[in-house]
């Protein structure tokens, strides 16, 4: 059961498609919200900067943190949600991880995607200290969505994992409410293999009334997260699910990653656990 949220709403995000769609997965689960809205305080140690010159930075600061509270309060009230806002100071290296031990209290947290697509070695930063520290699924919203939520076809990403094993047990709210769901192997074992992926997992969800089909698709293990991303672009999934970081971070980033893969490229809402 989902009964409250938190929201991040502030860090390097374009604020109204993930407050819009935090809001709706609020109002379908009948759940309280938490948007948490950090004012980042100019850095201290900049080389000769005037005092003036800090005061406008922090007052602008402030200014954006109190436009996003304005805007969600104002969505909130007119759904009708049970919400409450939060306004935070915190440098920028250090909101992540206040915002992961936040979302320790909580049934899930929403964070948008990076909005831009260049490569930056911080882009990721927010999903991981979810993802790792909060011990709570993270539902990752791409900078592109314009959509409320939708459950008609949920893709679930199966590996056998304990992560992938982690993230359906927490999307069960999502997946008992969805129309149907696809569990996508990526095999990369033996094609010719006569056992059948994904088939224990079916079963489990089966029981708890999901309406459940396999898709086996046999790609090479560096291919992974493009093959996850081909068949979202076909079959077009409203939700996918999957386990995060299999692997340590320091691993995936130096090996590269189906997480980092689908961090980089994803287009639709991913549910992550770890």
């Amino acid at each position: 059961m989902i009964k409250d949220i938190v929201v991040n709403l502030s860090y390097r995000t374009l604020q109204d498609g993930v407050s819009n769609y935090a809001l709706s997965v609020a109002e379908t689960f009948g759940a309280h919200i938490v948007g948490i809205v950090f004012a980042y305080p100019v850095m201290a140690g900049g080389v000769g900067l005037p005092a003036n010159f800090s005061r406008a930075q922090q007052a602008e600061a402030q200014e954006r943190a109190e436009s996003v509270v304005v805007a969600f309060d104002e969505a909130t009230r007119r759904a009708g949600i049970s919400a409450e806002t939060r306004r935070l100071e915190a440098g920028i290296g250090d909101a992540p991880t206040q915002f992961a031990h936040i979302a320790r209290r909580f049934d899930l947290s929403v964070i948008g995607q990076f909005e831009s697509s260049r490569d930056h070695p911080t882009k990721n930063i927010a999903i991981e200290a979810a993802l790792f520290e909060s011990g709570r699924p993270v539902l990752i919203v791409p900078f592109i969505q314009k959509d409320r939520l939708k459950l008609n076809h949920v893709m679930v990403c199966w590996d056998g994992s304990r992560a992938a094993a982690r993230a359906v047990a927490d999307a069960m709210p999502f997946l008992t409410r969805s129309g149907k769901a696809s569990i996508v192997v990526a095999d990369i074992q033996s094609a010719k293999s006569a056992d059948l992926p994904g088939a224990d997992i079916a079963t489990h969800m089966t029981r708890h009334g999901v309406n459940v089909t396999i898709e086996r698709i046999p790609v090479s293990k560096i291919d992974v997260s493009n093959a996850i991303l081909s068949y979202a672009a076909d079959t077009d999934p409203d939700l996918i699910v999957m386990g995060g970081y299999g692997h340590s971070r320091l691993r995936e980033f130096i090996l590269g990653g189906t997480t980092r893969g689908m961090l980089a490229s994803m287009t639709k809402p991913t549910l992550m656990s770890h």
